[in-house]
């Protein structure tokens, strides 16, 4: 086949969710409050820990306000797009457009992964070395293992993408998912995958299932070298909180990308699931089982003069 005839598709057809306009209105109000609560959540959770003098020098919210960051970009990677999709019958996404977007997808996913991984290490000074923590994770080492999360994700997504565009696209279009990703993309190439398939298999289900597998091993490690009951009490309560959002996330990454390019039903429930409901839910998480962030966000509301306001509003109607 010869190279022209790798550009044949010009674009690709999203199938959506639903083709009935009453349903697609639903959805589309349902999914923006899912994106608005992301951005609110995670822009608060910056806020807060850029804000508070305590927060920011701190290993641990350090990491908390990258990982929201991270959220914000992984939200915004899909979302906006499939909202709009919501208002159009035929959901149509470039060829150009849908490179870029799995590229994203994997550069952000991949390098969220590779920061909770870090921030299990973190963790993991923070109880069995609590007397050296704040030498052994300076704020030299956070931003450097911050750096290498990012490029590791760069580095994982660029070889998904160069593998993807090398690949001849001469029809069928029909994208079985609500945005571009590996498995339904590659499944429309005019060209036998099965090798391809099996390198993207390896680096994405080796990545997702590794990176689980070291922060489950590190949670265990911090719960066999506390001896007391008391002890292993705190250290669950204050890892409770991460092991949630590893759940939610690794859970359906392990899924989707460690196993062979076929498709199940539940895919594209799973596909929302972690790229729409954990970015929302991981400020609620964090921010619930956290009396730091808690006070950290009640001072910040009443530096600015919101809860004063809002005091006098409710002395003023009596």
């Amino acid at each position: 086949m010869d190279e022209n005839q790798t550009e044949v598709v010009k674009e690709f057809v999203l199938a959506g969710f639903s083709h009935t306009s009453s349903i697609e209105a639903g959805l589309f109000v349902l999914f923006l409050f899912f994106y608005v609560s992301t951005w609110v959540g995670n822009v608060l959770i910056m806020v807060t820990v850029a804000s508070n003098r305590y927060l920011n020098t701190s290993p641990m919210y350090f990491l908390l306000g990258n990982l929201s960051f991270l959220d914000l970009c992984y939200s915004t990677v899909t979302t906006p797009k499939l909202l709009v999709d919501f208002f159009h019958e035929e959901k149509l996404i470039p060829y150009k457009q849908c490179i870029m977007q799995l590229f994203f997808l994997h550069f952000v996913g991949a390098a969220e992964m590779f920061l909770l991984t870090v921030m299990a290490y973190d963790r993991y000074v923070a109880i069995c070395r609590p007397l050296y923590y704040t030498t052994i994770m300076s704020r030299g080492l956070c931003s450097l293992l911050v750096a290498a999360s990012w490029m590791g994700g760069f580095v994982h997504s660029i070889v998904q993408t160069i593998l993807t565009v090398h690949l001849p696209f001469c029809g069928p279009n029909q994208v079985d998912n609500f945005f571009c990703d590996i498995h339904p993309v590659i499944k429309l190439a005019c060209a036998e995958t099965f090798v391809i398939e099996l390198l993207m298999v390896s680096n994405s289900g080796l990545i997702s299932t590794s990176s689980f597998v070291v922060l489950i091993s590190s949670y265990t490690t911090i719960l066999v070298k506390i001896r007391s009951k008391e002890g292993r009490r705190k250290a669950l309560s204050t890892c409770v909180s991460h092991l949630m959002v590893v759940t939610l996330f690794f859970g359906p990454c392990i899924f989707i990308y460690a196993r062979p390019f076929s498709t199940f039903s539940v895919d594209k429930i799973v596909s929302v699931l972690y790229n729409v409901i954990t970015p929302m839910l991981n400020p609620l998480i964090y921010t619930l089982r956290n009396k730091e962030v808690k006070s950290a966000m009640r001072k910040l509301w009443d530096r600015s003069g919101l809860g004063e306001k809002a005091g006098d509003t409710r002395q003023g109607s009596f």
